[in-house]
């Protein structure tokens, strides 16, 4: 279900509000290049700084352009388990065909809280759950087990996008989990690793800029034409590392500033680039060939 490359895709502002229109824009541009899935209000799109009507705006934008042609798999975590529920509710409603839960972040729960959470999030709503463990953001790790737990708790549980980092780990989940149970990666310069220990795609950063690269690059391994793959990871791996010169998505949306994709701005906390890291970014791209 959860399976090939699925955009984290950027919130594109103007004047201080959401730029409706760049954002349908962004959406077939990514349908346009081979696509599997979109995330609206993820980690990338800049969902802490959205309010609750914002949020539910962009994942209403997202249902309606994406028309049933590509997955749409809403943000809709929450450190509060109760809006998690009413995000989740909103994403059933406005038609979107999953749900992405990141871990409650900040008030640290244990694991027998994260599985509450998740559960009591799962049995509110009908459509699947992919969990989204990124311990470096929220200072708690799902740990496989509780994983585990969940999956064969909650039939609607299906998949976790990992971005711990920690190849052992996610063997352990997929070995507990099963075939059925979708692991993919949530750090792009893993993706063709995290493929090859049984993971199904990877929750971008990078294919808001090369989305045809990237789906190329799943793909190609799904196929079993690993040295395609390999080559398409170590051509991507530089601009990868690029995305992440400063936290996300600060670079990626200069990225597609810089391109014509979009606006760059962002929203407080989160501010432009320092001029050193620009430049650096600005080498990468024309490393790659997108700028001049």
């Amino acid at each position: 279900m959860f399976e090939g490359s699925i955009v984290a895709i950027v919130t594109p502002f103007k004047d201080g509000k959401i730029d409706e229109k760049s954002l349908r824009d962004l959406i077939e541009f990514q349908i346009k290049n081979g696509t599997s899935g979109i995330v609206p209000c993820g980690t990338t799109g800049e969902s802490a700084t959205l309010s609750f009507e914002e949020h539910q705006r962009v994942i209403e934008i997202t249902v309606q352009q994406v028309k049933k042609r590509i997955m749409v798999i809403a943000g809709t975590g929450s450190n509060s388990t109760e809006e998690a529920i009413m995000l989740t509710r909103h994403a059933q409603k406005a038609g979107a065909d999953a749900s992405l839960q990141v871990s409650p972040y900040y008030n640290r729960p244990t694991q027998r809280g994260l599985y509450e959470h998740f559960k009591a999030v799962a049995q509110a709503v009908d459509i699947p759950i992919i969990l989204y463990n990124i311990a470096s953001r929220t200072g708690v790790n799902i740990e496989p087990e509780t994983i585990a737990k969940l999956a064969a708790d909650c039939k609607n549980i299906r998949g976790v996008k990992e971005a711990s980092g920690n190849l052992d780990q996610m063997s352990r989940i997929i070995s507990l989990c099963g075939k059925d149970f979708d692991l993919v990666s949530g750090d792009d310069s893993l993706t063709l690793p995290i493929l090859a220990i049984g993971g199904k795609g990877v929750i971008s950063v990078v294919a808001n800029i090369v989305p045809n690269e990237v789906a190329r690059m799943v793909l190609a391994f799904q196929k079993g034409n690993l040295k395609e793959a390999q080559q398409l990871h170590y051509r991507l791996l530089p601009l990868v590392k690029a995305m992440f010169i400063e936290t996300n998505p600060i670079p990626v949306k200069t990225a597609m500033g810089l391109l014509g994709l979009c606006e760059p701005t962002l929203r407080l906390p989160l501010c432009p680039m320092l001029p050193e890291n620009q430049e650096r970014l600005k080498k990468a791209l024309k490393d790659y060939g997108l700028l001049k």
